[in-house]
C-alpha cells in the first residue's frame, strides 16, 4: 500500500483503535466492537496472544478494515507482521532497519519518536508517518501544537494518553490521527466481556471526531 492511501485513510478516520489483548478470544471481540462502533483502523499489538493467529483472522472478518500491528521491536518481528496479513506497521522507537524492511515491503511504517531530531531521522529515511509516543509525558497537545512551526510537513500520530475526550484537541492543533487504547478497551468492560459497552465507546469517539472542521 502507498503512503498516498495510507495517508487518504488517516485523514478520513483520524483514529486507530488499539488492541492489547491477553486472550485471543478478547483480541477478536474487542476488534469485532470497536468496527461495529464505525472504527476502521484497528492495531493488534504484536504482544497480544496469538497476535499473528488474530491478526489473519480478522483480515477474514473485517475486510472493511484495516489491520495493522504496533509494539514492534525488530525486523523479524516485523517480517512476521507482513507474513500474517498486518496493512500497517507501528514501532514505539525508530529504528532505521525496521523502516527499510518495511519500505521494502511496501508496507507503511509509523516508528515511535518523541523529540526533533527523532522525528525527523526517522521521516527522512522514510517513515509513513511518525508516532509521538508518549505525548502526555511531555506536555500533551501544547507539544504537538509547537512542533507544528519546524515540523508541519510531517504527519505525527500521538499517542500514550489520548483520551476520547481530547483526542479532537490534538487533531486541531495538527496531529494527522491519534492512536487510542485503554480509554477505548475500559478494563472493566474487558473482563466482564461488556463488548458493548465498547461499541458505544467507539460511537462516541467516531461522534466526536465527526464535529470537527479540519483539513
Amino acid at each position: 500500500m502507498s503512503n498516498q492511501v495510507w495517508l487518504s485513510q488517516l485523514k478520513l478516520h483520524r483514529a486507530i483503535a488499539v488492541v492489547r489483548a491477553p486472550k485471543m478470544v478478547w483480541g477478536e471481540k474487542m476488534a469485532l466492537a470497536v468496527a461495529s462502533g464505525g472504527m476502521q483502523l484497528i492495531e493488534i499489538t504484536w504482544n497480544s496472544d496469538r497476535a499473528p493467529e488474530l491478526i489473519a483472522q480478522l483480515r477474514a472478518k473485517l475486510p472493511n478494515c484495516m489491520i495493522g500491528t504496533g509494539t514492534l521491536f525488530n525486523v523479524q518481528q516485523l517480517q512476521e507482521a507482513i507474513a500474517c496479513g498486518a496493512q500497517f506497521l507501528f514501532s514505539p522507537h525508530t529504528d532505521l532497519d525496521m523502516i527499510q524492511a518495511a519500505l521494502t515491503a511496501n508496507i507503511p511504517i509509523i516508528p515511535g519518536a518523541l523529540t526533533p531530531t527523532e522525528i525527523i531521522t526517522a521521516w527522512n529515511h522514510g517513515a509513513s508517518c511518525v508516532k509521538v509516543f508518549p505525548v502526555q509525558a511531555v506536555g500533551g497537545t501544547s507539544y504537538i501544537k509547537s512542533l507544528q512551526g519546524p515540523l508541519g510537513h510531517i504527519p505525527l500520530i500521538p499517542t500514550g494518553g489520548i483520551t476520547l475526550e481530547n483526542a479532537q484537541d490534538f487533531l486541531q492543533v495538527g496531529a494527522v490521527a491519534v492512536g487510542l487504547s485503554g480509554e477505548l478497551f475500559p478494563k472493566k468492560c474487558v473482563l466482564e466481556e461488556n463488548w458493548d459497552g465498547i461499541i458505544e465507546q467507539a460511537k462516541n469517539l467516531k461522534q466526536r471526531l465527526l464535529t470537527l472542521d479540519i483539513k
